[in-house]
């Protein structure tokens, strides 16, 4: 049934970049995988998210690294998810014949599948015989390292003599496996057969295999990082409980040949790929199924809960903001961040979402994750912006100019020179979240509120600092609006807390001063008279900044306060009348009055769009024509979503998605957003 080639010919492999929002999302707690409209998977690190990636194509057409599978004839794609799951269907429509890819990485309903980073894609024939292309071009550490492939005897399957490709590069290996499955209609197994081809400027070859499927024949690929092989006087024992999980018989699970098998690495049989399968699906369902949230646009929230759910990095609880890096903010140009980290402020808010979900172990989780976090602050008592997923505070950044960009969008940047910034408003972020997992979740114990009244304390010292804020420019720091009404929150939710639990407060009294004193300042420096809103920073009050939307939000302003409205009211116009809204989308600042640090255009933000719906939610419980401008603005904003129900970071004036895919904030604010434009709808105050 197998066949091999290990004779290497040339292929070119290139093909035009996708759109960024013509992409999908699969994960399993540990990593993801962005996959292309058309069947590619086009951004892959593993084992975990910071790990360097193997597929980056998004990022260079030419060299990143693909593995795509896709009819050798032309075809319509349509892509969604399973039912309530992060597994992704790509049906490939044409009139010969029809075709489909499933993939998945695995994640059994009992976390079994902690060990096996396996990429599994599953390629089916459902209406008559399709000529279809697999191509896996692996291109190792971001495209830097040299590999070699080979076509090798696989002992892991049943079949007799059938062979698998084995890539080895010097700091990752991986192998390329196959099972075939087929109906009893159908005339036999489909034949694979590998062939070894270089592709252009690839450090290693690729495997390519063409074949045919039949009505009812399927194929599922499985890339993996192959384990160690088991030490002479410790051989592995088998793992009851996985076998369970999997309902697979444990001599399937282990056994195999003359040497018994480990837990990660069993014989690879059609039943087992199938149970993997049924197995993810049925944990991403009943995840989601425990989702307490009732209102409007469910289906919307839904989508955006399980796409955060999969920036969750579960060893350590941490949340990445996204699972890409270096997607463009603006076509051609310079604004390309890797988001792979877990910010104490997308974190922070990606809890408060989950929360109003009902989703409180994913909020304990984190919650531990910056607890330890207090217990290592910096020497002068500070938190540092952002940590790796495992806890680190070190992320060099670094420019990888071997790589040409998304559309020639250079550079391509790993690491995120951010990370040492003085960004203050994540204090406020970070209480804010603290305080409501207080009133959801599990309580603070004795040593944990010392850890956060120190935290308080600090603050309270530090309140009066310039920063560089929310935005993260890259030049001078300045008395931001946002990082001081952030401050005050940190403030205000630390006394809330000491009075909520009766929990010690020595400081009481400096608290209170500080928190009151600030609000006066902030009345007073961030105030722009002639223009009659808060500007971005005291330095700069005739700027607008849609971070100010944040105000009501946080209990910092009502929503009917005269300031805030006529603020919101400016924030509302569009961009040649001094506002910041276009086509009903909100742009953070206008890039031509301000010098970030950084330059370049970009387009708006999904996040701004969101805090303006929400804002306006607000106001609207006061002023019904800013709540029915709220839906106008959201059911806009929904629009914008891809095919199946993703939102990007940024939107080009063209309406194209742009930035990091898919980005923890967007969704956050969706579900915040929908939550509370929900409750007033129908009736109901909104919640902080």
């Amino acid at each position: 049934m197998a066949q091999s080639n290990n004779k290497q010919s040339t292929n070119d492999g290139a093909r035009p970049y996708l759109p960024i929002q013509d992409h999908a999302l699969i994960g399993n707690l540990r990593t993801a995988a962005l996959i292309s409209i058309d069947g590619s998977i086009e951004s892959y690190c593993v084992p975990d998210f910071d790990s360097p990636s193997i597929f980056a194509r998004i990022l260079d057409k030419n060299k990143g690294g693909h593995f795509s599978i896709s009819p050798k004839l032309s075809f319509t794609p349509k892509q969604a998810y399973l039912p309530s799951s992060n597994v992704l269907r790509t049906k490939f429509l044409a009139d010969q014949g029809v075709a489909e890819v499933v993939d998945w990485l695995p994640r059994p309903m009992d976390g079994s599948s902690a060990k096996l980073f396996w990429m599994c894609r599953k390629v089916t024939a459902i209406r008559g015989t399709v000529p279809i292309r697999m191509e896996c071009a692996p291109a190792f550490n971001y495209a830097r390292d040299r590999h070699t492939a080979n076509v090798v005897e696989d002992e892991s399957v049943i079949a007799d003599h059938q062979q698998k490709v084995f890539f080895s590069s010097q700091s990752l290996d991986l192998d390329l496996r196959y099972v075939v499955d087929a109906s009893e209609s159908c005339n036999g197994m489909p034949a694979v057969k590998f062939e070894l081809v270089t592709m252009k400027e690839h450090l290693g070859p690729a495997a390519i295999c063409d074949f045919e499927l039949e009505d009812g024949q399927s194929i599922t690929f499985i890339l993996r990082t192959p384990p160690p092989p088991p030490s002479d006087d410790k051989k592995p024992s088998p793992s009851v409980s996985h076998a369970k999980a999997l309902r697979v018989p444990i001599e399937d699970l282990v056994s195999g040949g003359a040497k018994p098998r480990s837990l990660d690495d069993p014989v690879l049989t059609a039943e087992l790929s199938d149970r993997l399968l049924m197995e993810t699906t049925k944990f991403w369902q009943n995840w989601i199924g425990k989702s307490t949230y009732r209102g409007s646009w469910r289906e919307a929230v839904q989508r955006s809960a399980l796409a955060l759910k999969m920036l969750i990095y579960e060893p350590t609880g941490a949340i990445v903001a996204s699972p890409t890096f270096s997607l463009p903010e603006f076509i051609g140009g310079t604004r390309n961040w890797d988001y792979r980290f877990s910010w104490i402020r997308d974190s922070s808010f990606t809890v408060y979402a989950l929360i109003r979900l009902g989703f409180t172990d994913e909020a304990n989780a984190y919650m531990q994750f910056i607890f330890n976090r207090l217990q290592d602050r910096n020497p002068d008592g500070s938190l540092q912006i952002m940590y790796t997923i495992h806890g680190g505070k070190k992320i060099d950044e670094i420019e990888l100019n071997h790589l040409e960009g998304y559309q020639g969008s250079r550079p391509v940047r790993i690491g995120n020179g951010a990370a040492d910034h003085v960004q203050l408003d994540i204090y406020g972020e970070l209480m804010d979240c603290i305080y409501l997992g207080q009133k959801y979740s599990k309580p603070l114990g004795y040593d944990l509120w010392v850890a956060v009244r120190e935290l308080v304390d600090w603050v309270v010292a530090n309140c009066h600092r310039p920063d560089l804020s929310i935005w993260e420019v890259r030049n001078k720091q300045r008395n931001f609006t946002y990082s001081k009404i952030m401050l005050w929150v940190a403030i205000d939710r630390g006394l809330r807390l000491a009075d909520k639990r009766s929990l010690p407060c020595p400081r009481r009294a400096e608290w209170l001063k500080a928190r009151d004193e600030l609000y006066d300042e902030i009345m007073h420096k961030a105030w722009y008279s002639p223009g009659a809103h808060y500007g971005q920073s005291y330095e700069e009050p005739h700027l607008l900044d849609a971070s100010i939307l944040i105000a009501p939000l946080v209990f910092f302003s009502s929503a009917a306060d005269p300031r805030f409205l006529s603020t919101l009211d400016a924030i509302l116009r569009p961009p040649e009348r001094g506002g910041l809204v276009t086509n009903n989308l909100v742009y953070r600042y206008d890039v031509t009055k301000t010098d970030d640090g950084v330059g370049g255009e970009e387009g708006t933000f999904s996040l701004c769009t969101l805090w303006c719906v929400e804002a306006l939610t607000r106001a609207g419980q006061y002023d019904r024509k800013y709540l029915a401008r709220a839906v106008d603005m959201f059911e806009d904003f929904l629009g914008y979503g891809n095919h199946v129900s993703l939102w990007s970071e940024e939107i080009s004036p063209a309406g194209e998605g742009l930035g990091n895919a898919i980005q923890g904030f967007t969704h956050v604010t969706l579900i915040s957003a929908s939550y509370n434009l929900s409750r007033t709808l129908a009736g109901a105050q909104v919640e902080g």
